[in-house]
């Protein structure tokens, strides 16, 4: 009987470029054999689970013995983005992409959120999260106006230094423009990026905080809380869903606080999924083209995970798996359209099944609830009768 799933989320950790990445502009993405190639991943907890024995992975040692069931995720929804990766995650496929815009946003959007906020705009239009604080930081200091920028996904980010705008006002400034980007603007995610620091050594700080839409339907979460199970969020989770479906959720500042919360949940008493991001290998190194380090951020987890597993409890269940692509050694700096890895792991469920490659993301949350005991009929399709022992 399985009791609990932690469901980890590696952010980005693609394996393989998936079969319309030519329609995304991602042919040849792959990013775990980029890490591989660099001839300096050590993830050994991930291979012995599996991680190489997954169809097409095209790098790494497969595991002769892996201790865990494996799969090979195929993206489903139309995007490549944190929000509707991690929706389909949960069991909600999106046949539409959300908005992006390239040009920045529309002047009626700019007019009326500047309007509602009493500050003046810099900026709005693409750019890295480093350098736009380094190419207007001073400007906003000067003037009180807010940083407003996007990126090739569907985001509205606000980038405020916290001596001008305190992190609690930008996080207002941030709800009025969730409220504003709704309909044709419903952006994925509105993002406060807080920074610190004097011109040119400015430095984003962990005060970021995501406002997402609301999913449009019930996900395997709301299914779980409606069967009176516990959804625990750890990381941006609570943030991507907009609390839908969670009953309660703790905040991270970095990959290794996001392991320390999920040791500490594994010995607290509870019966549901704990869902945890981990998002530096997007956000500090993926989108900044740093092999080096994301390669040494999987070490790093490898190494947690080797704190983890032998703490997991009879009837707990662990499952790895990723939201997206962020290939580092490609010449993009954004997410990258790939396949991601699925991960099975418990003393209930059988070794060494391979589930070959799935059309969805969404058999994940559907699996997890159905391994829990519950159905969730949502996009996805259960696996639970063939890993449970």
């Amino acid at each position: 009987m399985v009791k609990r799933v932690f469901l980890i989320v590696l952010d980005s950790v693609g394996i393989g470029e998936g079969p319309d990445a030519a329609a995304y502009g991602d042919e040849g993405s792959n990013t775990l054999r980029a890490c591989w190639q660099s001839g300096k991943l050590q993830i050994p907890n991930m291979q012995k689970l599996g991680i190489f024995n997954i169809e097409g992975v095209g790098c790494g040692e497969p595991s002769g013995s892996p201790l865990g069931s494996f799969a090979r995720m195929r993206e489903s929804s139309a995007g490549k983005d944190t929000t509707i990766g991690h929706w389909e995650i949960a069991g909600i496929i999106s046949p539409q992409p959300m908005p992006t815009y390239p040009d920045g946003f529309p002047e009626e959007i700019i007019s009326e959120f500047s309007l509602k906020t009493g500050r003046g705009v810099l900026c709005n239009k693409p750019y890295s999260g480093t350098q736009v604080i380094l190419d207007y930081g001073r400007q906003h200091m000067e003037t009180g106006e807010l940083i407003v920028y996007t990126s090739a996904d569907s985001v509205f980010q606000i980038a405020a230094h916290e001596e001008v705008v305190p992190p609690e006002s930008l996080y207002e400034y941030c709800r009025i423009a969730r409220e504003l980007l709704q309909g044709k603007h419903g952006v994925g995610r509105v993002i406060a990026r807080p920074f610190i620091g004097v011109y040119p050594e400015f430095k984003r700080t962990s005060n970021r905080h995501d406002f997402s839409l609301v999913p449009p339907r019930d996900t395997f979460l709301d299914k779980l809380r409606a069967a009176g199970k516990d959804t625990i969020a750890v990381g941006k989770i609570n943030d991507i869903f907009a609390g839908k479906g969670i009953s309660s959720t703790s905040r991270t500042v970095n990959n290794d606080d996001g392991m320390d919360k999920t040791i500490e949940h594994v010995s607290e008493d509870w019966n549901g999924v704990c869902f945890v991001n981990l998002v530096d290998f997007d956000m500090v190194y993926g989108h900044r083209n740093n092999i080096a380090g994301y390669t040494a951020a999987l070490n790093r987890v490898d190494e947690r995970l080797g704190e983890l597993l032998p703490l997991l409890q009879k009837g707990d269940v662990l499952m790895l798996t990723a939201d997206h692509g962020c290939d580092p050694s490609t010449p993009s700096t954004d997410h990258s359209r790939e396949y991601t890895p699925w991960v099975i792991y418990g003393d209930a469920i059988k070794a060494g099944v391979d589930l070959g490659t799935r059309p969805t993301f969404a058999d994940i949350g559907e699996t997890a609830a159905a391994l829990l005991g519950v159905t969730a009929e949502t996009d996805g399709t259960s696996l639970a009768g063939r890993l449970l022992k």
